[in-house]
């Protein structure tokens, strides 16, 4: 996948193009793009609403027009990284060919993108173990990946290329699975080189749905003919 053969640039937020921006797209952008530098050097507990909008050049003031508290901008740029997460995996959750490589093709995706988010990750996880909100925001984000799983292992199930099994339970191990791995490997420095992480978890997901015997080869026999 060409996209994770390339550097992923900075997680950036843009106000929508238009002939016109308003100041309020502008302003808002500001803010968010304010608290994604910050999370990358600091913890969130260190966030602080005077510092981010020091950042911006705006005033204290101008925060509370867009948003209720820190948490609120978290949420927000819990929702940018959860696009850019489907966005990698797309291979595998809405393509058709062979499914092994298709599955080893989005896990390198989505380690190569978390290797760069990682704070971003740790810093989730932090809000989450201090807010009720942002940990039932976190476990939404969580769910809807949960689902995006279950989804395609049914639909792979129903087309002889996975076993039978109660798909649910299995969805959610290797999702938390993922999100462990990933935090403990890159939310803080220094990170983990992405390589061996990428070849543990793409050998867990694969051994677990598609055999054992595929192991190594990143490849396989088997065709997905629809998604």
């Amino acid at each position: 996948m060409s996209v994770i053969k390339k550097s992923i640039p900075p997680l950036r937020v843009n106000p929508e193009q238009t002939l016109k921006i308003e100041k309020a797209a502008r302003t808002r952008a500001a803010i968010l793009n304010a608290a994604l530098e910050f999370v990358w050097s600091h913890p969130f507990r260190d966030m602080t609403v005077n510092a981010l909008m020091t950042s911006t050049g705006l005033s204290r003031s101008a925060f509370y027009q867009y948003f209720k508290d820190l948490h609120e901008v978290m949420e927000s740029l819990l929702d940018l990284l959860k696009d850019e997460i489907f966005e990698v995996t797309e291979p595998w959750i809405g393509s058709v060919g062979d499914p092994v490589a298709l599955i080893a093709d989005s896990i390198s995706g989505l380690v190569h993108l978390c290797h760069e988010r990682g704070p971003f990750l740790r810093a989730f996880t932090d809000a989450a173990a201090i807010d009720e909100r942002f940990e039932e925001a976190w476990n939404q984000f969580l769910g809807q990946f949960d689902d995006a799983a279950s989804a395609r292992i049914e639909a792979d199930q129903a087309q002889g290329l996975i076993p039978d099994f109660d798909v649910r339970p299995v969805a959610i191990a290797l999702n938390r699975l993922n999100a462990f791995t990933i935090i403990e490997a890159f939310g803080q420095r220094p990170r983990r080189q992405p390589e061996p992480v990428q070849e543990a978890l793409a050998r867990i997901w694969i051994s677990s749905l598609y055999g054992s015997e595929w192991l190594g080869s990143g490849s396989s026999n088997l065709i997905r003919t629809s998604v």
